[in-house]
């Protein structure tokens, strides 16, 4: 059974959460596993989260403002530091911009300005169109973890958002190693990735809500896959799996 721990919070009626419930069974079934999702609300991750040990893959679930971003940045940073397969969309992916400014390009005051603290530097900022609702199309990077789990140069994908990394700080993390494996027609980033990691990729759109029982969305098996291998790894005494996706068609 592969254990996939939800950091968010939960709300039934939302439909990014009903996806993303669904979306894990979609991959399940795809890659013939026993995955076994569980939510853990934002103020529940500890300091340290030892709440997330005992997970195999992390997803960091769409839905801001969190009830407290920094148990949000917490989860992040247990999957950076501890090679925890994650996969972080809409918020999750803006969230990961803040833990990897504070902690990667050592911005300390680094915040999302959905929750406007005074004096910090906004790395995730207003869209200047909000994309909330909107279906547009990816362009994927090749030679990227996104473009081995897609398998084609381009996709169309759903939004829920309406904030966005600072194309200035995307930017200083590529220089750091972070890998912008998608963009929209425009260049601006849409999927980021660290290609150090077993799997650690964001998106600011929401694969989940494009995800079906006879097309589960490539992303997501590719998470859950990730954490079959490092669930298979960790009983091994392995370090470094390797991940063996099998893609799902359309």
């Amino acid at each position: 059974m592969i254990h996939i721990g939800i950091v968010g919070d939960h709300d039934p009626a939302q439909e990014t959460h009903v996806a993303t419930e669904d979306a894990l069974g979609h991959a399940a079934v795809d890659l013939g596993l026993g995955v076994e999702p569980a939510w853990v609300a934002t103020d529940e991750v500890g300091d340290p989260p030892d709440e997330l040990v005992a997970f195999d893959g992390l997803l960091i679930a769409p839905g801001s403002p969190y009830r407290d971003p920094e148990g949000a940045l917490r989860a992040i940073e247990h999957a950076r530091t501890r090679d925890v397969p994650l996969l972080a969309t809409c918020a999750g992916m803006q969230h990961v911009v803040v833990e990897l400014a504070r902690h990667v390009l050592g911005v300390a005051d680094a915040h999302h300005a959905e929750y406007e603290p005074e004096g910090a530097t906004p790395v995730v900022t207003p869209l200047a169109c909000s994309l909330a609702g909107r279906t547009q199309e990816v362009e994927v990077r090749p030679g990227t973890r996104a473009a081995a789990a897609y398998g084609t140069a381009s996709a169309a994908e759903r939004y829920a958002c309406r904030f966005g990394p600072d194309p200035a700080v995307v930017g200083e993390l590529a220089r750091a190693g972070v890998v912008v494996s998608g963009t929209d027609a425009e260049g601006a980033p849409q999927i980021l990735e660290l290609p150090d990691r077993r799997f650690f990729v964001a998106t600011l759109f929401v694969p989940q809500l494009r995800s079906t029982l006879v097309h589960p969305h490539p992303l997501v098996s590719a998470f859950v896959a990730a954490a079959a291998e490092a669930a298979r790894g960790d009983d091994e005494g392995t370090s470094e799996p390797t991940v063996v996706v099998r893609r799902a068609s359309g």
